[in-house]
């Protein structure tokens, strides 16, 4: 019956891929971007190719299935982006593992912007006064393993964004598939994730009135509110591939794959690899590349990074570093630690 169900699941995931084939025609009419941010070092100095060997809390934004397979009862996990034009991305979450009922994991991002200078028509070089926007999305996360290689995931997510004085709040759900030594190879495992399905979002706020005089109507200046147009968010279909090879009983291997089929972007192919020694020492490396758009428009490609391990008694700490390339601006340099209990 399990693999019946596995099986229904995976059919509609892959019949979604329909949904989302004319993604290249609709480039940049999505929003809530902030959705699209990757965290954790890891799985950016691969290229974002961890669908599939992301292990514990620190995957639920990459597979939520696979935080039914955490390494440790109790997890933090804590990321540092400094991401584009003085924007950073913070991100923390907290993972449980309930034994046989599954595992629950709450996560937050939040984008730091800083103070942005009002200006008007007056004065276009600013007011004097300043804004600070906000943009948060909270998530909860539920997975559970079904047997001993496949397990599945799902994330609700809470979308909150404030610029001066107009806000828009939503939902988003994300869900996933996790299916390791697939066809009894060991080593080879395979994934499917559809991530940030959910209604339109909605500005709304005093931001949006407009004090204006009718040019046909005998009145004074009226006040009017603009009624902002609703926009969808970012979803996008995915499927990983992934082969973890040990050389010896010290030196490991992992190799890693995804395609993604973006709803508003051009697919997206991914690729990234990791040397590991003695469970302790990583080096990563990865690329991520859109065929079907020129650089300026895809700006991300070339990253890498390092992980250092340590486990002792129950307790892991792990920290890891990565460097993404970007076109235009400064690279993305991100920070993470997970401490596990």
């Amino acid at each position: 019956m399990k693999h019946i169900k596995l099986l229904t699941l995976l059919f509609v995931l892959i019949s979604a891929v329909n949904i989302f084939a004319s993604g290249g025609k609709r480039n940049g009419t999505a929003g809530a971007a902030t959705l699209l941010i990757p965290v954790g070092a890891r799985g950016v100095a691969m290229g974002g190719s961890t669908l599939v060997n992301s292990v514990g809390v620190e995957s639920m934004y990459w597979n939520p299935a696979n935080l039914a397979r955490s390494e440790n009862s109790t997890s933090l996990f804590i990321s540092h982006m400094t991401y584009l034009a003085d924007i950073n991305v913070e991100y923390g979450a907290l993972g449980v593992n309930l034994g046989s009922f599954g595992s629950l994991g709450i996560d937050i991002k939040a984008l730091k912007v800083g103070d942005i200078l009002i200006t008007d028509t007056q004065n276009p070089d600013g007011t004097g006064a300043t804004y600070n926007p906000s943009v948060t999305v909270i998530g909860l996360t539920y997975a559970r393993e079904l047997n001993d290689r496949i397990a599945v995931g799902v994330t609700i997510n809470y979308i909150d964004e404030t610029i001066d004085r107009v806000s828009a709040s939503g939902i988003s759900f994300n869900a996933g598939v996790s299916y390791i030594n697939f066809a009894n190879i060991d080593g080879l495992s395979f994934a499917v994730t559809m991530k940030n399905q959910g209604p339109e979002m909605k500005y709304e706020g005093s931001g949006l009135r407009i004090d204006a005089t009718a040019d046909d109507l005998k009145r004074g200046k009226q006040s009017y509110l603009a009624d902002a147009a609703s926009f969808e968010l970012p979803s996008s279909l995915e499927f990983g591939v992934g082969y973890k090879y040990a050389l010896d009983t010290q030196n490991e291997v992992n190799v890693s794959g995804v395609f993604q089929n973006n709803n508003f972007w051009s697919d997206e192919y991914k690729i990234g690899a990791e040397y590991g020694f003695d469970n302790m020492f990583f080096a990563r490396v990865g690329y991520d590349f859109a065929p079907d758009v020129d650089k300026e428009a895809h700006i991300y490609g070339f990253a890498a990074g390092f992980g250092i391990n340590y486990e002792s008694n129950g307790f892991a700490a792990k920290f890891d570093y990565a460097y993404r390339q970007t076109e235009v601006f400064d690279g993305n340099h991100v920070f993470s630690i997970l401490l596990g209990l």
